[in-house]
C-alpha cells in the first residue's frame, strides 16, 4: 500500500475508535472485524425482540463471542453492570460456542481497578471460558490486517503520493475556510517556530511523521496563501484556533496521537482526498509555527 495511504488510514481508524458511541462503535467494531477476517467473523445483528444474543460478532475459529461497549459517560457501576448482563446472556445463549468471551471498549486510558477486578470474579466463577478485555491496540491489529479494497470500504478514499504532487493553490481555500474560527486575542503572543526534534519530543507515531511530512511538501502553498489572501491577521486567526483547540485536548489527558487525531479533523482532515492533503498542509505549516503540541526547547517553569 502508498506509504501517504497508509498513513491517513491510520489516522482515519484512530478518530473512529475515539468518537464513536453506542450502537455506532459495536456497528463500526463488527465491520472491522469482518473486513479483517473475513468468513472466519460473523456480525450478528439485533433482530426483533430477542435482540443479538448479547453478541455482536463472533470468530468461528476461535469460539469468541465479542460484545462491544461505546458510553458517553462511563462509571464503574454502569461498566461491570453491562459486563455482567452481556455475558451472562451469551452464556445463556450460545452454551455450545462460546469457548472466549472479549469485552471491546474505547475508553481511553483503559478500564478502572473496580472493573478489572470483577472480570478476575468471572473468571474464577467460569474457569471454562477466557476472557479479555480489548481496546485501542488489539482493533488496530484488525486494521493493520485489512487489505486495500477493505481499507477503502471501511474508511473512503484517501490521498496517495500523486495526488498529494498535483495539489494546487486553490484546493485550501475550502479548508481555510473551516478553520477560520473567530478573532484573535492581541494579547496572545505568536509562538517562536518549534525545534526540529518536536516530533521525537511529543512521541509522535510514524504515521503522524508521515503525514506532516506530507503536508510539509505543499507548506509553500499555505504561505503564498495567507500573503494573497488578506487581511494579514487571517493566519493568526487560525493559529489562535489551532492553539485553544490544543489546550482543550491536552486537558482531556489524551495520548499524543489522540490528540493528533482529533487535530487533523479540527484541521478538516475529511472528504476528498485532495481536500485531505490540503488540510494537512495547513496543519503542517501550524505544526511547525504555533504551540500545538510541545516545544523541545521550552524551558521548564521555574518553582
Amino acid at each position: 500500500m502508498d506509504p501517504v495511504a497508509t498513513a491517513f488510514y491510520a489516522q482515519h481508524f484512530k478518530i473512529a475508535f475515539l468518537e464513536k458511541k453506542g450502537t455506532e462503535f459495536q456497528d463500526w467494531v463488527a465491520r472491522l472485524g469482518s473486513h479483517a477476517l473475513g468468513a472466519d467473523f460473523e456480525i450478528v445483528r439485533p433482530y426483533g425482540k430477542q435482540g443479538d444474543w448479547k453478541c455482536d460478532g463472533r470468530q468461528l475459529s476461535t469460539g469468541v463471542i465479542f460484545q462491544c461497549y461505546g458510553p458517553e459517560t462511563p462509571t464503574d457501576k454502569k461498566t461491570i453492570a453491562k459486563i455482567d448482563a452481556d455475558f451472562v446472556g451469551a452464556l445463556a445463549k450460545w452454551p455450545d460456542f462460546i469457548k472466549r468471551w472479549v469485552f471491546v471498549h474505547n475508553i481511553p486510558g483503559g478500564q478502572p481497578p473496580a472493573v478489572i477486578a470483577h472480570l478476575d470474579t468471572l473468571r474464577k466463577a467460569h474457569p471454562d471460558v477466557s476472557f479479555d478485555i480489548w481496546a485501542e491496540s488489539k482493533l488496530f491489529g484488525w486494521h493493520n490486517m485489512l487489505e486495500d479494497a477493505h481499507a477503502l470500504l471501511m474508511y473512503g478514499a484517501v490521498p496517495t503520493q500523486q495526488i498529494a504532487s498535483g495539489l494546487e493553490l486553490q484546493d485550501l481555500q475550502p479548508v481555510i475556510d473551516v478553520l477560520e474560527r473567530r478573532e484573535p486575542d492581541p494579547n496572545d503572543p505568536v509562538p517562536a517556530p518549534p525545534s526540529a526534534k518536536k516530533l521525537e519530543k511529543n512521541a509522535l507515531s510514524t504515521e503522524a511523521d508521515e503525514l506532516l511530512r506530507l503536508g510539509r511538501r505543499k507548506v509553500r502553498l499555505v504561505e503564498t496563501y495567507f500573503k494573497k489572501a488578506g487581511p494579514v491577521e487571517l493566519g493568526e486567526k487560525i493559529a489562535e484556533a489551532f492553539r485553544d483547540h490544543y489546550v482543550k485536548l491536552r486537558a482531556m489527558e489524551l495520548e499524543p496521537d489522540q490528540i493528533f487525531s482529533y487535530l487533523q479533523k479540527f484541521a478538516g482532515v475529511t472528504g476528498a482526498p485532495k481536500r485531505q492533503v490540503a488540510a494537512m498542509a495547513v496543519m503542517a505549516y501550524f505544526f511547525d509555527r504555533c504551540d500545538i503540541f510541545e516545544d523541545p526547547d521550552a524551558e521548564a517553569p521555574s518553582t
